[in-house]
């Protein structure tokens, strides 16, 4: 496993406690659930890239791309 590299985050206390309650359901400490969440988070974000690019892209980018392919289609 790489090496871990401890960061600061800031949550609310509603958030927080939301968290730990969760951590504690699940049987993991408050820094493994989060670290869960974050890397289910990331491997959802891949499958959806690898399935639908434009979906990832910034809002902007994605108005420009539907706006150039209505132009396409008439």
């Amino acid at each position: 496993m790489a090496a871990r590299k401890p960061f600061l985050l800031r949550v609310s206390k509603e958030v927080l406690d939301e968290l730990r309650a969760w951590a504690a359901q699940d049987m993991r400490s408050l820094n493994g659930q989060i670290e869960f969440l974050l890397r289910e988070a990331l491997q959802r974000r891949k499958k959806a890239e690898l399935a639908e690019p434009t979906e990832t892209l910034p809002l902007s980018q994605r108005i420009l791309s539907s706006v150039e392919d209505k132009k396409e289609k008439g």
